[in-house]
Protein backbone atom coordinates (compact mmCIF):
# COMPACT_ATOMS: atom_id res chain seq x y z
CA UNK A 1 0.00 0.00 0.00
CA UNK A 2 2.95 2.23 0.94
CA UNK A 3 4.00 1.57 -2.77
CA UNK A 4 0.62 2.56 -4.38
CA UNK A 5 0.28 6.29 -2.24
CA UNK A 6 3.94 7.17 -3.23
CA UNK A 7 3.00 6.18 -6.74
CA UNK A 8 -0.37 7.26 -7.00
CA UNK A 9 -0.78 9.65 -4.09
CA UNK A 10 -2.54 8.90 -0.85
CA UNK A 11 -5.31 10.04 -1.39
CA UNK A 12 -6.78 7.74 -4.90
CA UNK A 13 -4.70 5.00 -3.43
CA UNK A 14 -6.88 4.66 -0.34
CA UNK A 15 -10.04 5.62 -2.32
CA UNK A 16 -9.52 2.64 -4.83
CA UNK A 17 -9.39 -0.12 -1.73
CA UNK A 18 -11.53 1.25 0.01
CA UNK A 19 -14.38 1.13 -2.35
CA UNK A 20 -13.01 -2.70 -3.25
CA UNK A 21 -13.63 -3.29 0.33
CA UNK A 22 -16.97 -1.47 0.80
CA UNK A 23 -18.38 -2.87 -2.53
CA UNK A 24 -16.49 -5.26 -4.31
CA UNK A 25 -19.01 -8.16 -3.34
CA UNK A 26 -22.15 -5.78 -3.75
CA UNK A 27 -25.02 -7.57 -6.29
CA UNK A 28 -27.47 -4.23 -6.39
CA UNK A 29 -26.21 -0.69 -6.44
CA UNK A 30 -22.93 -0.20 -6.96
CA UNK A 31 -21.27 1.31 -10.59
CA UNK A 32 -23.25 2.07 -13.48
CA UNK A 33 -25.17 -1.13 -13.57
CA UNK A 34 -27.73 -1.83 -10.80
CA UNK A 35 -27.66 -5.22 -11.27
CA UNK A 36 -24.11 -7.58 -10.79
CA UNK A 37 -25.41 -11.08 -11.42
CA UNK A 38 -21.61 -12.07 -11.93
CA UNK A 39 -21.24 -11.06 -7.91
CA UNK A 40 -24.17 -13.32 -7.20
CA UNK A 41 -22.73 -16.61 -5.56
CA UNK A 42 -25.97 -18.71 -7.33
CA UNK A 43 -25.24 -17.29 -10.93
CA UNK A 44 -23.10 -20.03 -11.95
CA UNK A 45 -25.32 -22.95 -10.47
CA UNK A 46 -28.19 -21.44 -12.10
CA UNK A 47 -26.74 -20.95 -15.50
CA UNK A 48 -25.08 -24.48 -15.81
CA UNK A 49 -27.62 -26.29 -14.22
CA UNK A 50 -30.10 -24.91 -17.32
CA UNK A 51 -27.40 -25.26 -19.80
CA UNK A 52 -26.82 -28.78 -18.41
CA UNK A 53 -30.56 -29.83 -18.82
CA UNK A 54 -30.93 -28.14 -22.50
CA UNK A 55 -27.93 -30.43 -23.03
CA UNK A 56 -26.32 -26.92 -24.48
CA UNK A 57 -23.08 -27.14 -21.32
CA UNK A 58 -20.40 -29.54 -23.51
CA UNK A 59 -21.27 -26.92 -26.18
CA UNK A 60 -21.03 -23.80 -24.78
CA UNK A 61 -17.42 -24.88 -22.87
CA UNK A 62 -16.22 -26.19 -26.06
CA UNK A 63 -17.00 -22.39 -27.65
CA UNK A 64 -15.40 -21.03 -24.57
CA UNK A 65 -11.98 -22.85 -25.62
CA UNK A 66 -11.57 -21.87 -29.40
CA UNK A 67 -10.15 -18.38 -28.92
CA UNK A 68 -9.95 -16.58 -32.09
CA UNK A 69 -7.34 -14.40 -33.72
CA UNK A 70 -9.02 -11.28 -35.33
CA UNK A 71 -7.58 -8.40 -37.00
CA UNK A 72 -8.54 -4.67 -37.25
CA UNK A 73 -7.53 -1.53 -39.19
CA UNK A 74 -7.22 1.92 -38.19
CA UNK A 75 -6.79 4.29 -40.21
CA UNK A 76 -6.22 7.57 -39.40
CA UNK A 77 -4.89 11.11 -41.48
CA UNK A 78 -3.66 12.16 -37.75
CA UNK A 79 -1.24 9.22 -37.68
CA UNK A 80 2.57 10.29 -37.90
CA UNK A 81 3.94 8.34 -40.51
CA UNK A 82 6.80 6.73 -38.37
CA UNK A 83 3.79 4.66 -36.77
CA UNK A 84 2.33 4.15 -40.40
CA UNK A 85 2.02 0.01 -40.19
CA UNK A 86 2.27 0.03 -36.45
CA UNK A 87 0.54 -3.40 -34.87
CA UNK A 88 -0.75 -3.63 -31.58
CA UNK A 89 -1.45 -7.03 -29.94
CA UNK A 90 -5.26 -6.48 -27.81
CA UNK A 91 -5.96 -8.77 -24.77
CA UNK A 92 -9.02 -8.80 -22.75
CA UNK A 93 -10.96 -10.07 -20.24
CA UNK A 94 -9.31 -12.91 -20.03
CA UNK A 95 -10.81 -14.09 -16.92
CA UNK A 96 -7.10 -16.88 -16.67
CA UNK A 97 -8.29 -18.76 -13.38
CA UNK A 98 -11.95 -20.15 -15.61
CA UNK A 99 -11.00 -21.79 -18.08
CA UNK A 100 -7.52 -23.03 -18.29
CA UNK A 101 -7.88 -24.71 -22.23
CA UNK A 102 -8.42 -21.29 -23.21
CA UNK A 103 -5.62 -19.70 -21.82
CA UNK A 104 -3.49 -22.54 -23.33
CA UNK A 105 -5.17 -21.73 -26.63
CA UNK A 106 -4.51 -17.84 -25.74
CA UNK A 107 -0.58 -18.41 -25.05
CA UNK A 108 -0.98 -20.65 -28.32
CA UNK A 109 -2.11 -17.82 -30.27
CA UNK A 110 0.38 -14.90 -29.55
CA UNK A 111 3.64 -17.25 -29.28
CA UNK A 112 4.04 -16.59 -32.91
CA UNK A 113 2.40 -13.28 -33.89
CA UNK A 114 4.54 -10.31 -34.39
CA UNK A 115 3.06 -6.84 -32.87
CA UNK A 116 4.58 -3.54 -32.14
CA UNK A 117 2.94 -3.08 -28.49
CA UNK A 118 0.95 -5.69 -26.38
CA UNK A 119 -2.53 -3.67 -24.52
CA UNK A 120 -4.52 -5.98 -22.14
CA UNK A 121 -7.96 -4.06 -20.98
CA UNK A 122 -8.71 -5.72 -18.11
CA UNK A 123 -10.40 -8.37 -15.87
CA UNK A 124 -7.57 -11.06 -15.21
CA UNK A 125 -9.18 -12.35 -12.31
CA UNK A 126 -12.46 -14.77 -12.40
CA UNK A 127 -14.10 -13.83 -9.74
CA UNK A 128 -14.63 -10.58 -8.30
CA UNK A 129 -13.37 -10.90 -5.20
CA UNK A 130 -11.48 -12.69 -2.75
CA UNK A 131 -8.19 -15.00 -3.47
CA UNK A 132 -6.35 -13.66 -6.99
CA UNK A 133 -3.00 -15.64 -6.86
CA UNK A 134 -4.16 -17.97 -9.12
CA UNK A 135 -4.80 -15.44 -11.11
CA UNK A 136 -1.38 -13.60 -10.96
CA UNK A 137 -0.03 -17.03 -11.72
CA UNK A 138 -1.63 -17.91 -14.98
CA UNK A 139 -0.84 -13.90 -15.85
CA UNK A 140 3.22 -15.16 -14.82
CA UNK A 141 2.44 -18.19 -17.64
CA UNK A 142 0.83 -15.84 -20.58
CA UNK A 143 3.76 -13.21 -19.93
CA UNK A 144 6.22 -15.64 -20.49
CA UNK A 145 4.69 -16.11 -24.35
CA UNK A 146 4.21 -12.15 -24.68
CA UNK A 147 6.68 -9.45 -25.69
CA UNK A 148 7.27 -6.43 -24.00
CA UNK A 149 6.00 -3.23 -24.60
CA UNK A 150 2.76 -4.20 -22.33
CA UNK A 151 0.56 -1.60 -21.17
CA UNK A 152 -2.57 -2.50 -19.21
CA UNK A 153 -5.20 -1.36 -17.34
CA UNK A 154 -7.28 -3.11 -14.15
CA UNK A 155 -11.09 -4.18 -14.90
CA UNK A 156 -13.94 -4.53 -12.37
CA UNK A 157 -12.70 -7.83 -11.49
CA UNK A 158 -9.21 -7.14 -10.52
CA UNK A 159 -7.93 -5.73 -6.89
CA UNK A 160 -5.57 -3.07 -7.19
CA UNK A 161 -3.13 -4.63 -5.03
CA UNK A 162 -2.81 -7.08 -8.22
CA UNK A 163 -0.65 -3.68 -9.95
CA UNK A 164 2.27 -4.19 -8.11
CA UNK A 165 2.89 -8.25 -8.80
CA UNK A 166 1.90 -7.71 -12.82
CA UNK A 167 4.06 -5.02 -12.93
CA UNK A 168 7.11 -7.13 -11.56
CA UNK A 169 6.47 -9.30 -14.65
CA UNK A 170 6.85 -6.71 -16.92
CA UNK A 171 3.64 -5.09 -17.69
CA UNK A 172 3.23 -1.33 -16.96
CA UNK A 173 -0.46 -0.88 -15.69
CA UNK A 174 -1.74 2.70 -16.37
CA UNK A 175 -3.87 3.81 -13.22
CA UNK A 176 -5.10 6.99 -14.93
CA UNK A 177 -1.72 7.36 -16.51
CA UNK A 178 0.21 7.66 -19.91
CA UNK A 179 3.08 6.15 -21.61
CA UNK A 180 4.58 8.00 -24.43
CA UNK A 181 6.00 5.64 -27.36
CA UNK A 182 8.68 7.21 -29.73
CA UNK A 183 9.57 6.49 -33.34
CA UNK A 184 11.96 7.66 -35.71
CA UNK A 185 11.30 10.93 -33.72
CA UNK A 186 7.41 10.51 -33.92
CA UNK A 187 5.73 10.14 -30.84
CA UNK A 188 2.58 8.27 -30.25
CA UNK A 189 0.28 8.61 -26.59
CA UNK A 190 -1.16 5.86 -24.46
CA UNK A 191 -3.21 6.61 -21.68
CA UNK A 192 -4.61 4.22 -19.47
CA UNK A 193 -7.84 4.64 -16.90
CA UNK A 194 -8.77 2.94 -13.69
CA UNK A 195 -12.07 0.82 -13.37
CA UNK A 196 -14.75 3.14 -14.95
CA UNK A 197 -17.51 0.76 -15.15
CA UNK A 198 -17.77 -0.75 -11.45
CA UNK A 199 -15.28 1.18 -8.85
CA UNK A 200 -15.53 4.23 -11.22
CA UNK A 201 -12.26 5.20 -9.92
CA UNK A 202 -11.42 6.52 -13.64
CA UNK A 203 -10.06 10.07 -14.16
CA UNK A 204 -9.29 11.05 -17.80
CA UNK A 205 -8.56 14.05 -17.22
CA UNK A 206 -4.93 12.89 -15.49
CA UNK A 207 -4.89 10.45 -17.51
CA UNK A 208 -4.37 12.74 -20.30
CA UNK A 209 -2.64 15.41 -18.68
CA UNK A 210 0.38 16.40 -20.62
CA UNK A 211 -0.25 15.40 -23.93
CA UNK A 212 0.22 18.27 -25.96
CA UNK A 213 -2.81 19.20 -28.39
CA UNK A 214 -2.87 17.74 -31.83
CA UNK A 215 -0.61 14.98 -30.99
CA UNK A 216 -1.77 11.06 -31.72
CA UNK A 217 -3.09 9.38 -28.43
CA UNK A 218 -5.07 6.24 -27.67
CA UNK A 219 -6.65 5.39 -24.44
CA UNK A 220 -6.78 2.19 -23.03
CA UNK A 221 -10.22 1.67 -20.36
CA UNK A 222 -11.54 -2.20 -19.38
CA UNK A 223 -14.92 -0.49 -20.07
CA UNK A 224 -16.26 1.51 -23.71
CA UNK A 225 -19.03 3.13 -21.51
CA UNK A 226 -16.69 6.27 -21.36
CA UNK A 227 -16.54 6.94 -25.23
CA UNK A 228 -18.34 10.22 -24.84
CA UNK A 229 -15.80 11.27 -22.74
CA UNK A 230 -12.78 10.25 -24.33
CA UNK A 231 -14.14 11.51 -27.56
CA UNK A 232 -14.39 15.07 -26.09
CA UNK A 233 -11.03 14.73 -24.52
CA UNK A 234 -9.43 14.27 -28.22
CA UNK A 235 -8.40 10.59 -27.56
CA UNK A 236 -7.77 9.24 -31.46
CA UNK A 237 -8.34 6.16 -30.13
CA UNK A 238 -10.23 4.00 -27.40
CA UNK A 239 -9.49 0.03 -26.91
CA UNK A 240 -11.60 -1.62 -24.63
CA UNK A 241 -13.33 -4.90 -23.24
CA UNK A 242 -15.32 -5.35 -20.53
CA UNK A 243 -18.70 -6.25 -22.16
CA UNK A 244 -18.00 -9.67 -23.69
CA UNK A 245 -19.37 -9.13 -26.65
CA UNK A 246 -22.73 -10.63 -24.66
CA UNK A 247 -20.78 -14.03 -23.83
CA UNK A 248 -24.54 -15.65 -24.50
CA UNK A 249 -26.07 -14.29 -27.74
CA UNK A 250 -28.60 -15.45 -30.13
CA UNK A 251 -27.87 -16.61 -33.58
CA UNK A 252 -26.54 -13.74 -35.73
CA UNK A 253 -24.32 -12.31 -31.89
CA UNK A 254 -27.53 -10.95 -31.13
CA UNK A 255 -26.62 -10.02 -27.25
CA UNK A 256 -28.98 -11.24 -24.64
CA UNK A 257 -27.40 -8.48 -22.02
CA UNK A 258 -24.01 -6.86 -22.54
CA UNK A 259 -23.42 -5.57 -18.67
CA UNK A 260 -22.89 -1.89 -19.69
CA UNK A 261 -24.78 1.18 -19.84
CA UNK A 262 -24.00 1.44 -23.77
CA UNK A 263 -25.09 1.65 -27.35
CA UNK A 264 -25.39 -2.27 -28.41
CA UNK A 265 -23.30 -0.96 -31.69
CA UNK A 266 -20.37 -0.61 -29.65
CA UNK A 267 -20.62 -3.87 -27.52
CA UNK A 268 -18.52 -5.39 -30.00
CA UNK A 269 -16.05 -4.86 -32.38
CA UNK A 270 -14.90 -1.39 -34.60
CA UNK A 271 -16.59 1.63 -34.25
CA UNK A 272 -16.89 4.84 -34.23
CA UNK A 273 -17.85 8.71 -32.44
CA UNK A 274 -17.23 11.71 -33.71
CA UNK A 275 -13.49 11.59 -34.93
CA UNK A 276 -12.70 8.73 -32.17
CA UNK A 277 -12.32 5.32 -33.57
CA UNK A 278 -13.26 2.91 -31.29
CA UNK A 279 -12.95 -1.15 -30.62
CA UNK A 280 -14.93 -3.34 -27.99
CA UNK A 281 -12.96 -6.77 -28.00
CA UNK A 282 -15.40 -9.36 -26.91
CA UNK A 283 -12.77 -10.96 -24.67
CA UNK A 284 -10.82 -13.84 -24.43
CA UNK A 285 -12.22 -15.60 -21.91
CA UNK A 286 -15.68 -15.85 -19.74
CA UNK A 287 -16.93 -14.59 -16.56
CA UNK A 288 -19.30 -16.35 -14.46
CA UNK A 289 -19.42 -19.99 -16.16
CA UNK A 290 -16.77 -20.66 -19.45
CA UNK A 291 -19.57 -21.32 -21.74
CA UNK A 292 -20.32 -18.59 -24.93
CA UNK A 293 -22.45 -18.89 -27.21
CA UNK A 294 -22.74 -17.08 -30.77
CA UNK A 295 -19.77 -14.96 -29.55
CA UNK A 296 -16.14 -16.66 -30.12
CA UNK A 297 -13.65 -15.49 -27.87
CA UNK A 298 -11.30 -13.26 -29.47
CA UNK A 299 -7.80 -12.10 -29.30
CA UNK A 300 -7.12 -9.20 -31.51
CA UNK A 301 -4.20 -7.18 -33.68
CA UNK A 302 -5.01 -3.93 -34.56
CA UNK A 303 -2.82 -2.52 -37.46
CA UNK A 304 -2.61 1.67 -37.30
CA UNK A 305 -2.41 3.27 -40.91
CA UNK A 306 -2.12 6.52 -42.15
CA UNK A 307 -4.75 7.66 -44.61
Amino acid sequence: MRALETRLGRLHARQRLGIERDHEAQIFGQGLNFFHPENLAASPLLIRAALTIAGLYRRGLGNAENVRLRENTIVSARLPRAFDGYTILHLSDLHVDMCPQAMARVRALVADLSYDLCVLTGDYRGATHGPHEAALAGMAELRDVLRAPILAVLGNHDTIMMTLRLEQMGMRVLLNERETLWREGACLHVAGVDDAHYFRVDNIEKAGEGIPQGEFSILLSHTPEIFRQAAHAGFDILLAGHTHGGQICLPGGVALTLDSALPRAYGAGAWKYHDMQGYTSVGAGSSVLPVRFNCPPEITLHRLMTA
